[in-house]
């Protein structure tokens, strides 16, 4: 080990530079006159005593003061070490006790200055979509990203996307095949909202994507109480002035789902087909907490992601679920106060009166 090395490991025990070097000098010399260590130091005889006092009472060094003149002998490393690792294992019960075992937080906020970085964050953030993505992009910079949207509907997530400053559908209906669950067009221009799994996404000024000269900024965020506002925001505020113009078709049955939005829409689409799902809830009732689980065939559903509208407001997603005893029962979602149940996960399943569907596609498409 070299001097540099073993003098910062010393500094993690305490010593200052010149303890490190008054005892590196007793070290070489075993047992000195404190003139002797001194002169090698480099340092004052008065401070040689002040810093053998400490050193010893660190067990590092030994004086003998029973002599004359006092003599300094440095203890036997093994002994040195001995007591220091004593003295860590002595330590290790308090601070075990007082440490609080708490995940480490990410970073919840990050400047984004160019369109090159937020583009990244974007496939970056839907490239690790689980469950569900809300996203306003402008039809000018939507090819920058088809890919990975088409990945995650692909992986089954939930996506809800609103293509700005929009001409015609016509316009781009090349870049809509697969893209999305729902599909909505506005010719004006929005902000890049991105939303994914309720814990992360990016908000963009329009200004960002539009200009390379211009000082307005990108946030990327992650931080789970923030994201459901910015996808209240998109789903209250901008989702209903948009024009649909793409649904993909529900996805194969069984499907299990605990993404309850996903849920309202693959029931939703199903209905419209003129069919009549099947459901099987797991979750707790609403007015006393206790776990439930409920059987039986969606007969309605409250939603506004796919038109008509049926919801009351606009993040209302609920099914109207009639059991296999004969009661109805309103299920909602993570949260739900206003339904009977809330539910956790959902497996959707073909009535078992009604044809057998085992190849319906997952491709985006025109209605």
């Amino acid at each position: 080990m070299d001097d540099r090395t073993l003098n910062d490991l010393l500094r993690r025990f305490g010593l200052s530079d010149k303890e490190i070097d008054t005892y590196l000098s007793l070290l070489a010399h075993g047992e000195a006159k404190a003139s002797t260590i001194a002169d090698a130091a480099g340092v004052s005889k008065r401070y040689v005593y002040s810093v053998s006092e400490s050193l010893a009472e660190r067990g590092f060094v030994e004086v003998n003061d029973h002599v004359v003149p006092t003599t300094i002998r440095a203890n036997p490393p093994d002994e040195v070490i001995n007591r220091l690792r004593a003295d860590v294992d002595a330590i290790r019960p308090a601070l075990e006790e007082r440490f609080s075992r708490v995940e480490r937080q990410t970073e919840q906020f990050e400047v984004i200055k160019s369109r090159v970085t937020v583009t990244k964050r974007i496939r970056s953030l839907l490239a690790d979509a689980v469950d569900e993505v809300t996203l306003s992009i402008t039809a000018g910079h939507l090819p920058e990203i088809r890919d990975s949207l088409v990945e995650a509907v692909d992986r089954g997530v939930l996506v809800l996307l609103i293509v700005s400053d929009a001409g015609t559908a016509e316009d781009i209906e090349g870049e809509l095949d697969g893209v999305a669950s729902v599909v909505r067009t506005w010719s004006e221009a929005m902000p890049t909202l991105l939303t994914v799994d309720a814990a992360a996404g990016v908000v963009v000024p329009p200004e960002l994507l539009r200009r390379s000269n211009t000082d307005r900024q990108a946030i990327h965020f992650s931080q789970e109480q923030l994201a459901p506002v910015i996808a209240g925001s998109f789903l209250g505020n901008y989702w209903p002035a948009a024009s649909e113009v793409a649904t993909a078709d529900p996805a194969p049955l069984p499907a299990e789902y605990g993404n309850f939005r996903q849920t309202v829409l693959q029931a939703t689409l199903r209905l419209r087909a003129g069919e009549t799902p099947h459901v099987t809830v797991g979750g707790r009732w609403t007015d006393d907490d206790e776990p439930v689980e409920v059987s039986g065939r969606v007969v309605e559903s409250k939603q506004g992601m796919v038109e008509p509208t049926t919801n009351e407001f606009p993040v209302e997603n609920s099914l109207v679920v009639e059991t296999d005893e004969g009661e109805t029962v309103t299920v909602g979602g993570q949260g739900a106060f206003v339904e009977d149940v809330e539910a956790d996960l959902v497996r959707i399943e073909a009535d078992e009166s009604g044809p057998d569907e085992t190849d319906a596609g997952n491709v985006a498409g025109d209605e």
